[in-house]
């Protein structure tokens, strides 16, 4: 039997990146899975595409702007409609834009923390809905090591991943007692397209791992794997907590080597 039999899950921005690595790893762990995206519909229609021979049955890919509240209801919608419930809810779609914070638009401003917090809101309020009936559910949101590092000249996305710690924090307070838990994953420098800036580029990867104290970047699959485990029994008493899969960033690198004393 595998590790996520029968398993109802539901992964937001799930086109590409970590989000796409989430959906295949529950799959491949035996779980049916919706992979909801803002990418065109010819986009999505290939994905559903290139996974409908080897997950026959099993994946559901459906249109999903997160922002958007009637997007999220009707995805929801779709959800109960393909799966019948709903076990696990992935909050992953997110986006960054990188500008002087004394320039920063407002358009971009509101842009991110739409995505980056609304959609999680709005995903989780709709998924919360669903575990009330059931009596039990589990929210993972994909935050990032900026949850709690500053991240200058990305202020609403550094904004948007300490408020996200929050979201957990707070609705795996109040509803623990029905029986939903809520966790996040904190990623660190992870090889996905919201990082091609660097990741594609040799000197500047160099320069990103060279201050990770693992020395190297992750894969979106070895942060799937931590999702896996989160939504696994062995992780059943786990509720409020963000994991730090990053390399040791949050260990703060430039204290490596004993310069201090």
């Amino acid at each position: 039997m595998k590790k996520h039999d029968g398993k109802r899950i539901f992964v937001t921005g799930a086109a590409q990146g970590i989000g796409f690595a989430i959906a295949q790893r529950f799959l491949d762990e035996g779980a049916r899975v919706i992979m909801g995206d803002v990418h065109h519909a010819d986009v999505l229609d290939e994905i559903s595409r290139s996974l409908s021979d080897k997950y026959a049955g099993r994946v559901f890919v459906t249109p999903l702007d997160v922002a958007n509240e009637r997007s999220v209801i009707e995805a929801f919608d779709n959800s109960r409609k393909f799966l019948g419930g709903l076990d696990i809810l992935v909050n992953n779609a997110g986006i960054n834009h990188q500008c002087p914070s004394h320039l920063f638009s407002m358009d971009d401003f509101e842009r991110i923390l739409s995505v980056n917090l609304r959609g999680p809101f709005l995903c989780s309020r709709e998924a919360i809905k669903i575990f009330l009936g059931q009596g039990a559910g589990l929210i993972l949101n994909n935050s990032s090591n900026h949850e709690i590092i500053p991240k200058p000249e990305f202020l609403a996305y550094a904004m948007s991943k300490g408020a996200l710690g929050n979201l957990t924090r707070t609705l795996a307070l109040e509803y623990a007692d029905r029986g939903i838990r809520v966790n996040a994953v904190a990623p660190g420098a992870t090889l996905t397209p919201l990082n091609d800036s660097w990741a594609g580029d040799p000197r500047k990867r160099a320069q990103v791992e060279s201050h990770i104290p693992l020395g190297r970047a992750c894969s979106p699959y070895e942060v799937a794997g931590v999702f896996s485990f989160l939504a696994s029994d062995d992780a059943l008493y786990i509720t409020g907590q963000t994991i730090y899969a990053d390399g040791g960033l949050t260990l703060y690198a430039d204290f490596q080597k004993n310069w201090s004393s």
